[in-house]
């Protein structure tokens, strides 16, 4: 499985536009593409994750999940397919929600594709990121990740 971006690359700075508000970006979801996706699949999930922020298991600024596995891509800018369900990001609000790190610190961004067993995976409405992530690890059949960095000047 592979994950690409005409957005985003490997270890580059992430574009302003698609930072947090309080970053002086527009929180702008990026372009993401992959393929190679396992046949036997029968769902998609998207995360991002912040390994660097000063927290406890990091900053999780995306959780999408029930993503049809016929979708190969998200387009920048708009909303999943109908059925995609996203969820409460670290932040405090459902969807992407962009970098925005300490002033001066260099944070990377993990974005992750996972090709799920199941079509609907069942999370608790409270259910924290981190235990998310685990649901997924128990179902994933393959996953694919994307690491660009972004430097905080506010």
């Amino acid at each position: 499985m592979r994950l690409f971006s005409d957005d985003l690359k490997q270890g580059e700075e992430i574009a302003l536009v698609f930072a947090e508000r309080g970053a002086g970006g527009r929180n702008i979801l990026p372009q993401l593409g992959w393929d190679e996706v396992p046949a036997e699949a029968k769902s998609l999930a998207l995360t991002c994750w912040d390994p660097d922020a000063p927290m406890e298991g990091g900053f999780w600024h995306w959780l999408a999940l029930d993503i049809p596995v016929s979708t190969t891509g998200t387009v920048q800018g708009t909303p999943l397919p109908t059925g995609s369900v996203e969820l409460q990001n670290d932040y405090g609000y459902r969807g992407y929600g962009g970098p925005n790190p300490p002033h001066g610190q260099v944070h990377r961004y993990i974005f992750t594709v996972w090709a799920l067993d199941v079509a609907h995976l069942e999370v608790p409405a409270d259910a924290k990121p981190a235990a998310v992530e685990e649901l997924l690890k128990a179902h994933a059949l393959a996953s694919a990740t994307l690491t660009p960095v972004f430097t905080s000047t506010i």
